[in-house]
């Protein structure tokens, strides 16, 4: 009774769990002008179509296309067409997402999703995200503000650095006296503006004492292959009225 007991629940367990989607690779760098193929192994087929979504920094998902394995035609979500974006299927459970051609709006987090019959839900792939970069990218524009009055009073103080653009994915570093920074630091994600292009905060929590050693802090921000640093100091800093 206890070993029927048993299997029926591992085959309750079994038929209740989701299936797995898998996007490969996890990140891809490509130059602007390139054909981008992003992965997905759906585990299972269910005779269920395909769906691809794109989701930039700060954004919400944007549903881009929808492919089903036994037939040719696409369908695609606004602002999306056949004019960049494509999907194909090279078996029932293996599909590729498309584009063309790269542009730098492209850069963003791109997920897969289908159906799962036995579970009866919706399931969604971890993700590839999609890095467009290219020597006609601008380096980001950076500015650097130093601690404020009031927190100099105290023990901690905080450094600023504010980052624009042209693209949602970068790395951000903090140096001190030339040397990396590991702890202390908290960047935000990336934020769209009306002019297209993406902003980036990113602060260094500091002791005051630091500060009024003079030491030089370093702000540097990567893009593709774009790199620009901003240094700040309290001796470079306007003397306060």
């Amino acid at each position: 009774m206890l070993g029927t007991l048993c299997c029926l629940i591992a085959a309750l367990t079994y038929v209740d769990a989701a299936i797995t989607l898998t996007q490969t690779p996890p990140v891809k760098t490509v130059s602007a002008g390139q054909q981008v193929v992003l992965n997905c192994n759906i585990q299972r087929y269910d005779s269920n179509a395909v769906n691809w979504y794109k989701q930039a920094p700060g954004g919400v998902p944007q549903y881009v296309l929808r492919f089903h394995h036994s037939g040719s035609s696409l369908t695609f979500g606004t602002g999306f067409s056949s004019d960049r974006f494509n999907s194909k299927s090279s078996s029932n459970i293996d599909y590729q997402f498309i584009i063309k051609q790269a542009e730098a709006g492209d850069s963003a987090l791109y997920f897969c999703q289908t159906w799962d019959d036995r579970a009866a839900e919706a399931v969604f792939g971890q993700g590839t995200k999609l890095i467009v970069t290219g020597s006609s990218l601008p380096p980001p524009v950076l500015t650097v503000f130093p601690p404020s009055s009031a927190e100099l009073q105290s023990n901690k103080a905080t450094l600023l650095c504010l980052s624009s653009q042209s693209g949602p994915f970068a790395d951000v570093s903090w140096l001190v006296g030339g040397s990396p920074v590991s702890s202390g630091i908290s960047t935000s994600t990336a934020v769209q503006r009306p002019d297209q292009t993406f902003h980036i905060s990113s602060s260094l929590s500091i002791q005051t004492s630091d500060w009024n050693l003079d030491k030089v802090y370093t702000c540097k921000v990567s893009l593709g292959s774009q790199t620009a640093e901003k240094t700040i100091s309290k001796s470079g800093c306007p003397a306060e009225e």
